[in-house]
């Protein structure tokens, strides 16, 4: 089982697939890692030998910020918004959709289960 970035890649996976389980990188970006390592795409993890998964490893660690250190700075920017009182900041700190989606009927994501109205009672 190969260990990059603090996550274990799953098990017989392609490696284009098992890449994206790391918090940052997607396909694009996963192909893109494999490449510049000269490391086939169609690869299995199973069949990774000690060099190439160095290889990937090497690659992430020094062109692309993964993990911890892209959930910091994720928050950083959030907390940034928040204490500047911008619009985007105020919403953030409401708990509500800050991209300009609607609230009306839709955001139960974001807002959370509904709050029952005491009184208010189908007849």
């Amino acid at each position: 089982m190969a260990r990059i970035a603090g996550v274990n890649l799953p098990k017989s996976k392609r490696l284009d697939i098992a890449l994206t389980y790391i918090y940052g990188i997607g396909r694009t970006t996963a192909l893109q890692i494999l490449d510049t390592a000269g490391v086939e795409w169609t690869k299995t993890t199973d069949d990774l030998n000690a060099d190439e998964t160095n290889d990937i490893r090497k690659e992430i660690e020094e062109n692309y910020k993964v993990e911890g250190d892209l959930r910091r700075e994720v928050q950083a920017n959030i907390k940034r918004l928040m204490d500047t009182g911008c619009y985007r900041g105020l919403r953030h700190r409401r708990g509500l959709p800050c991209r300009g989606q609607r609230t009306h009927t839709n955001a139960r994501t974001r807002k959370g289960p509904r709050r029952s109205v005491v009184g208010r009672k189908k007849k």
